[in-house]
C-alpha cells in the first residue's frame, strides 16, 4: 500500500527539519511531497538538504494553506494521504502502523489516531485524544481529530475536491466534515503516531484577534452546513449535552486537560514561564 505526505512549509525553518526528518526515517517508504510559497527564513535551505529524499518540491505562490495542500496533493499518487505541518512531527512507526489499519479496516476512509503536544524545544507537555467522529457532535464543536495523526484515503479527497481554499483556519476540520458529508467511514486506531506543536506564532498557540474571529464564522458556517440552519439560544443546552457525551467517551483526554489544563493556555505566557 502506497502513502503520501504533504507538508506545506512557510516560515517555519525552526521546527521544519524535524517534521522532514519524522517523515524520511519512518520504517516503511513514503511518497512526500513539501509545499513551499514564498519562504523568507532558512526554510529552503532546509527543505534542499534533503531533496534526494523528497519526491516533489513545489515553490510558488498560494491562496493561503488549504490552497497550498492542494497543489501538493495534485502530485500525489499512493493510496493513503496525510499532511504534517512544518511546525509538527509524526512519532516512530506511525506510517507501518496506519498501514497495517487501513488493510484491516478496508471499509474506513479515515482513520485517525492520537498524539502529544509538544512546546517549542520539543518538549512533551500532555497527551491528546481524537474523538469519535461524527457530524452532529462536529456542528456543536465536539468532535476534534488530532489533525497530523488522521489518514485519509485518495478517493474520498478527490471526491469532495479537496480543501475549501477560502477557509484560513480550519481547513483540515472543514475536509473532515465534507468527508463525512459524503459518507465517509470513519474509526480510530489507539496508537499514539504524532506530535502537535503549540508555540506563539501558530494558530491556536498564538493566534489573533482577527483569528479567533476567523475561527468563529467558521464554527458558524460549519454549523449551518451540518445543520442546515443557524445556531441559536436554545442550542446552548445541546451544546452543554454533547460536552457532556464527549467526556464520557473520551475521558482519557478529559483528564489530561483537567491535570495540564488546555493545551493553548501556557502559550499565552512568555517563553521564561513555561
Amino acid at each position: 500500500m502506497t502513502i503520501s505526505i504533504v507538508t506545506l512549509s512557510f516560515n517555519q525553518g525552526k521546527f521544519l527539519e524535524e517534521a522532514i526528518l519524522s517523515v524520511i526515517d519512518q520504517d516503511y517508504p513514503v511518497e512526500y511531497i513539501v509545499v513551499d510559497p514564498g519562504s523568507t527564513d532558512n526554510s529552503r535551505r532546509i527543505i534542499e538538504k534533503y531533496r534526494d529524499k523528497i519526491a516533489k518540491i513545489i515553490y510558488e505562490p498560494d491562496d493561503g494553506p488549504a490552497d497550498g495542500l492542494n497543489k501538493g496533493f495534485v502530485h500525489a499518487t499512493g493510496a493513503i494521504w496525510g499532511f504534517l505541518n512544518a511546525d509538527d512531527f509524526l512519532l516512530p512507526g506511525a506510517i507501518s502502523h496506519i498501514v497495517e489499519c487501513f488493510a484491516q479496516k478496508p471499509h474506513a476512509d479515515v482513520i485517525s489516531g492520537h498524539g502529544i503536544v509538544v512546546d517549542t524545544s520539543s518538549k512533551r507537555i500532555r497527551k491528546i485524544y481524537s474523538d469519535q467522529f461524527s457530524l452532529i457532535a462536529s456542528a456543536y464543536g465536539m468532535a476534534i481529530l488530532v489533525q497530523p495523526s488522521t489518514f485519509y484515503k485518495a478517493d474520498v479527497y478527490k471526491k469532495i475536491n479537496g480543501f475549501n481554499v477560502g477557509n484560513k483556519t480550519n481547513w483540515d476540520d472543514e475536509l473532515f466534515v465534507d468527508i463525512k458529508l459524503h459518507h465517509g467511514v470513519f474509526t480510530q486506531t489507539n496508537k499514539f503516531l504524532s506530535a502537535y506543536r503549540i508555540h506563539p506564532s501558530s494558530i491556536t498557540g498564538g493566534a489573533s484577534n482577527l483569528v479567533h474571529t476567523n475561527i468563529q464564522n467558521y464554527e458558524a458556517a460549519r454549523f449551518r452546513k451540518i445543520m442546515g440552519r443557524n445556531k441559536s439560544w436554545y442550542d446552548w443546552p445541546l451544546t452543554q449535552m454533547f460536552r457532556l457525551r464527549k467526556h464520557v467517551k473520551n475521558p482519557l483526554n478529559l483528564y489530561e486537560r483537567l491535570k495540564y489544563g488546555a493545551m493553548y493556555r501556557r502559550f499565552q505566557k512568555s517563553e521564561s514561564e513555561i
